[in-house]
């Protein structure tokens, strides 16, 4: 991972890091089928912060699980840089989660029998052999996140926003191009929600990261280089936000 930052660099107007054509998401349940997404047109670019909203079943996590190649479509196609995901053998698709995808939940799902720096190892040994890169790494994205000195503390004795950064550090440790996040300020309180915002304001507009970010909390539109609405398994609306607010100027 690069450590270096520079200014804000503009967004990307080249070929799309993700593409969604035609997606639709059918799920059996008994005798009827439930759509949970429906003829889904959508391009992510490079550096991009989208942040998703939409009420309970309108298709905000099914969304995630295709993006993250936790789940397939029933049709249309995903394109991550031109190759289609959902074509890809399970091996294939489970190496595109390992090297590509970073994920952060809602309840943190840290391993609570590891400290924190264990955490961060732990998920950097899935894609490094070498131990000194993993201790390099651990160390740099605990530090990354401001938790340096609670590294040897376990999850039950941080704090709840402590938890989301080390969460975070964690996802970042394989280094991915994207970041899924399902509510990661759901748990939280407004100031150390601020916090995990601002934080991942700086991880796509410094490093370049794609970060999706789902909530129901509409007052976090504003952070976000766009909005994307989803009702009933479709696109409501997808509008473009030229100038984000910081997180630190965000109230809910």
């Amino acid at each position: 991972m690069n450590d270096s930052t520079s200014d804000t660099p503009p967004l990307s107007t080249s070929a799309p890091l993700l593409d969604l054509r035609g997606v639709a998401k059918v799920f059996e349940s008994g005798q009827a089928n439930v759509t949970a997404l429906s003829d889904v047109d959508l391009a992510f670019q490079k550096g991009e912060l989208i942040v998703v909203l939409g009420p309970s079943g309108s298709g905000k996590t099914t969304l995630l699980n295709l993006l993250g190649g936790l789940d397939r479509p029933t049709s249309g196609s995903i394109a991550y840089t031109g190759i289609d995901i959902a074509t890809l053998s399970d091996r294939d698709l489970g190496r595109f989660r390992r090297e590509h995808i970073g994920f952060v939940f809602q309840f943190f799902n840290l391993i609570p029998t590891l400290t924190a720096r264990e955490n961060v190892e732990f998920a950097a040994e899935l894609v490094m052999q070498d131990r000194h890169s993993v201790d390099e790494t651990a160390e740099r994205l605990l530090n990354l996140v401001g938790l340096s000195e609670r590294s040897d503390h376990f999850p039950s004795q941080l704090s709840g926003g402590e938890q989301q950064r080390v969460a975070i550090a964690r996802a970042l440790a394989k280094d991915p191009d994207i970041l899924l996040c399902d509510e990661p300020t759901g748990n939280l309180d407004f100031r150390t929600g601020q916090q995990i915002l601002a934080l991942l304001q700086s991880l796509t507009s410094e490093r370049g990261k794609t970060c999706v970010l789902v909530t129901h909390n509409s007052a976090i539109t504003p952070i976000g280089n766009r909005a994307l609405r989803l009702r009933d398994g479709r696109v409501q609306s997808d509008e473009v936000n030229s100038e984000p607010v910081a997180a630190a100027d965000v109230e809910w």
